[in-house]
Formats: structure tokens, sequence, C-alpha cells
């Protein structure tokens, strides 16, 4: 009976709105669907753009089919939702770009993220950079550096997230991380980097 209300009956908003949501999706409801959607889907847009898919809009939807035909057995909270999320998008622009054969070819990056969150630390700090040298400088990372720090910065994810997402230990993340931020201060002037910033808040 509760399952079968849910997918009718929207439930109020509490201190865990994430975890009512979930439930709902979970039994069915397609407003719950549409909210993980809004809640989700602009920075998986964002990071497939910004990683080279031709179509990142289509990436998009292809993702979330897949998140909502594996949505039943899903277990655990926002965190790990966020990783679950980008865990899929990540393996399917992998896919995307393996069938093409060939790297860096991809449209303007835009940081096109939803404007309920708080930009992180990296999102900031690249931010004051500007879209063409953002890109720039984030395309003369090494792919796995890229990889990680553009799951940083669009997908706003923790360093235990992206070593989930990439198949990585959290220790090797912060190594890719700390060689990117190098790679990242040598190429700009000093009173720009925005890689200090980057040192000082990123977590």
């Amino acid at each position: 009976m509760r399952a079968e209300l849910a997918r009718h009956v929207r439930p109020a908003i509490g201190a865990e709105p994430f975890h009512a949501i979930l439930a709902a999706a979970q039994a069915g409801a397609r407003w719950a669907n549409t909210e993980l959607w809004k809640e989700y889907a602009p920075a998986v847009a964002a990071f497939a753009r910004a990683r080279g898919s031709r179509e990142p809009d289509d990436l998009t939807s292809e993702v979330f089919l897949a998140v909502f035909d594996r949505l039943g057995a899903f277990r655990g909270g926002e965190t790990e939702f966020r990783a679950f999320v980008f865990t899929i998008a990540y393996r399917r622009l992998t896919d995307e770009l393996r069938r093409r054969g060939r790297r860096g070819e991809h449209e303007e990056w835009q940081q096109k993220l939803d404007e309920r969150r708080a930009p992180s630390a990296e999102e900031e700090a690249i931010g004051r950079l500007g879209d063409r040298t953002a890109r720039e400088l984030i395309d003369s990372l090494a792919p796995d550096q890229r990889d990680v720090m553009v799951l940083r910065i669009l997908g706003d994810l923790t360093v235990e997230q992206v070593a989930v997402v990439v198949g990585k230990r959290p220790g090797a993340v912060k190594a890719l991380q700390r060689r990117a931020l190098e790679s990242m201060r040598r190429r700009i002037s000093a009173g720009r980097t925005p890689a200090r910033v980057l040192d000082d808040g990123g977590k």
C-alpha cells in the first residue's frame, strides 16, 4: 500500500529530502525520477561535454536510462548515489571515446552546472580563467589527470567518490590531482594560478 501511494503522492520534503525522493523513485514514482534527473543531469552533461562527448545530451539520457534501470538495486545515501551516477557516466563516456578511437575531439567546455548548489573551490578557481583558458588547461593534462580534475570540478565529487568512479585508490587520485595542479601551475602566470586555491580548498 505504501509503495502504491508513493507512485502518486509526493511526500513532504523534510530534513533528508534525498532519501524521500530516492524511496519514491525506487517505488516507481515518475515525479521522483524527474527530481533525480533535474538534480544530477546538468553535471553529467557538463562532464560529458568537457571530456569530449560528441553528443553529451544523448549520453546523459543513456546514463539515466541505466541509472533508473538499476535503481531498485541501489543502496546508500546521496554521496553513494552521486558516485553511482558518475560511475555509469564515466563508463559510457569511455565506451564512446574508445569507439571513436581518438582523443581531444569535443565541443566547447561550458560550466552549465545546477545553480542550486554552491560552487566548489575547484570550480571557482578554474572559473576565474574563463571557459576557453580553462578548457585548454584541462586538455593539456594527461588523460587520467584530466578525468580526475573534470570529475572533481564538474561532477563535484570528493576524492573518495572519484576513486570509486575511476577504480583507483584515494591516494592515487590525490597523486593524480597533485600532478595535474603542478602541470596547470606551470602553464599559467603565478599571479593568476588557480592551483594554489585548489591546493588550499580541494579535499
